[in-house]
């Protein structure tokens, strides 16, 4: 009998955590009696948002780029984005003292944009609905001779965000489920190679915009499905397929994929907001909203929630949440 390796297992995230240490920040675990009741369960949030850069894409980016030669370094790193990874790209090439160069979408957030300036990176545009930033940032790289660091399709990546879930595990406990939102599939994979390696009867439960449902799509067809290029609040979910390397573990670890509307992203960046005394840009959301609509289904026990970004300035903020509905 032969069995298959995955691409990314449990070593490699406790060995991602490892190389982080010190370096990422160990991100707190906030709790509410308010959302307890609404859920009926209790309810663990890991505030990515805190993470360096403000989303947990530090901890893939840091990850891959360290484990770099001196050479690939000296001659640097490109990366496309639609603004997290890209600054969790730039400040891990400054913190490794290389340089960065990030494609990233002409409609990118001009925060974003701006904090990935900020930390020292060259900016590359295309536009997001015409173009292949794929094909850019590999053309770009090849041109200049330097290492590509994808978003999500890479095992190191992976790896990095998946010591956000294993934080949370050590810090809490065995889980009985964990939710988190799900873009290409980095976060959910590494998430649930981390949580279900350690107890392996952890439900793991991803969370889509209703616009950008591909992952979902591609889950009930049983291979990997194109939608239309979403056009949702949620940028950083907007994508039209997912991953080869995350569907490959997705598909093998996940056991649902619940959809939110913008409108439910709303009222979740509201909630956080007023109540939990926290901000969170709507891609970070989404797990959220899909507990305080019910999506995510009947909880018991303790259910771990990753809260993955809060990179959003405060005019986009006021004008997303300002006016109730």
């Amino acid at each position: 009998m032969t069995t298959t390796t995955p691409p990314v297992t449990l070593d490699d995230v406790r060995s991602a955590a490892a190389r982080l240490r010190g370096v990422a920040h160990r991100t707190p675990v906030l709790r509410s009696r308010t959302l307890d009741a609404l859920a009926g369960a209790e309810i663990l949030l890991k505030c990515e948002n805190q993470q360096r850069v403000g989303a947990f894409k530090f901890r893939g980016a840091y990850n891959a780029a360290s484990r770099l030669t001196p050479e690939q370094l000296l001659r640097g790193i490109a990366a496309y984005s639609s603004g997290n990874h890209a600054q969790a790209v730039a400040l891990a090439a400054r913190e490794l003292g290389t340089t960065a160069v990030i494609v990233m979408p002409e409609d990118a957030p001009p925060s974003k944009r701006a904090a990935t300036a900020g930390y020292g990176a060259e900016i590359v545009t295309y536009d997001r609905y015409t173009g292949d930033r794929v094909a850019v940032a590999e053309a770009l790289a090849a041109e200049r001779g330097l290492s590509l660091i994808p978003p999500y399709e890479h095992p190191h990546v992976i790896a990095g965000q998946g010591t956000a879930a294993l934080e949370l595990v050590e810090e809490t406990g065995p889980l009985d489920a964990l939710i988190a939102p799900v873009g290409g599939g980095g976060l959910i994979a590494g998430s649930a190679t981390a949580v279900k390696g350690l107890h392996a009867g952890t439900r793991v439960i991803g969370v889509e915009p209703e616009a950008g449902d591909d992952t979902k799509r591609s889950l009930e067809a049983g291979r990997r499905v194109t939608v239309p290029v979403p056009r949702t609040i949620a940028d950083g979910q907007a994508l039209h397929t997912p991953g080869e390397l995350t569907f490959s573990l997705n598909r093998r670890l996940l056991d649902g994929i619940v959809l939110v509307s913008d409108d439910e992203i709303r009222d979740a960046m509201r909630f956080a907001f007023e109540r939990l005394k926290t901000v969170l840009e709507p891609s970070g959301a989404t797990p959220l909203a899909a507990l305080l609509t019910g999506r995510a289904g009947p909880l018991t026990g303790r259910v771990g929630v990753v809260l993955s970004g809060g990179n959003v300035d405060a005019a986009r903020f006021a004008e997303l949440c300002g006016t109730p509905r």
